[in-house]
């Protein structure tokens, strides 16, 4: 993989994402009275993507260490107030720039696609939730696999094998897998969805195929008297470590997504949107550039 330096990296991402918003993006510019900006929308988005190639845990750190090191490269930078307000308008923007890229990387051909869900808590569970603004979104759940009780959202994911969100969506954390999966299978069509048991259901997965065309795979629970072909449970297990590895790669680089800390639905929707919008870039940027952020280290400019 080609090793390269963080002005280096945030050159690329600003001209990939530049380039796509001259041509498209700008038709999507959310309107607002007053002068134009001198922080761009380009330089918004390379600043949303790049975040979670940084190792900064925060939007504070982050936007205080491109400002002590890389001012040069963001003269016009934003105060982190000012930052937030233009990153909140910019959600749609961002999923269509994803989705874009994902056109790019032809995940939109691929007909086997893996699904699986994610916890992403919000406030604190013991913590009241009257005045957050989540209350009336967001709700209780539990995830078995890690006998977790939060309150917030589930994340729901089909990507391809390779770990390309095809498409994504955020509900509230009580709903069923299998309602909840329903939110991104009316997304695609003839598909072949491999899925953990938690979308065992053969009425369920019966009506999926008749209203989407797609069918769901998933191996048996022991106590099922029909079991799964041992080479194909096997199968099913291989790509089932794949998209726990897409999760993982999502959850444990740059930002987590279980520690996002925002205050509104709004704030919490393009940081999830920003997440999956660098994932898709970092594939992007292995797959044409030969470069690998995830093994990218930031180094500090030594002081003269």
């Amino acid at each position: 993989m080609t090793m390269i330096d963080a002005p280096t990296l945030l050159t690329v991402i600003f001209v990939l994402v530049d380039d796509w918003y001259q041509n498209y993006g700008h038709r999507l510019k959310p309107t607002s009275p007053g002068p134009q900006p001198t922080f761009s929308e380009s330089e918004m988005l390379t600043l949303l993507l790049a975040m979670d190639y940084f190792p900064f845990p925060g939007e504070e750190q982050f936007l205080g260490f491109m400002r002590a090191n890389y001012l040069s490269l963001f003269p016009h930078l934003l105060e982190q107030s000012q930052f937030n307000r233009r990153a909140r308008r910019l959600e749609g923007m961002v999923e269509e720039l994803r989705r874009f890229w994902v056109r790019e990387l032809d995940a939109v051909f691929e007909t086997t696609l893996m699904l699986d869900t994610k916890p992403v808590p919000v406030v604190g569970y013991k913590r009241s939730k009257r005045h957050s603004d989540f209350a009336g979104s967001a709700s209780y759940g539990h995830c078995a696999s890690r006998h977790l009780k939060y309150f917030g959202y589930k994340l729901v994911v089909l990507s391809t094998l390779i770990g390309i969100p095809v498409v994504y969506a955020l509900v509230p954390a009580h709903t069923d897998e299998r309602e909840a999966a329903e939110a991104v299978l009316r997304s695609v069509n003839g598909c072949d969805i491999l899925a953990d048991k938690g979308f065992i259901g053969d009425d369920w997965q019966a009506d999926v195929s008749r209203t989407t065309g797609n069918r769901v795979f998933t191996a048996k629970r022991e106590n099922q008297h029909e079991q799964t072909p041992p080479a194909f449970a096997r199968l099913l297990g291989h790509f089932r470590e794949r998209i726990e590895g897409v999760f993982n790669e999502v959850q444990n680089t740059g930002r987590n997504l279980e520690r996002l800390l925002r205050k509104t639905v709004r704030a919490l929707c393009v940081h999830v949107a920003a997440k999956m919008a660098s994932h898709t870039l970092r594939i992007l940027l292995r797959k044409r550039f030969d470069i690998d952020v995830l093994t990218f280290k930031q180094q500090t400019p030594q002081l003269s």
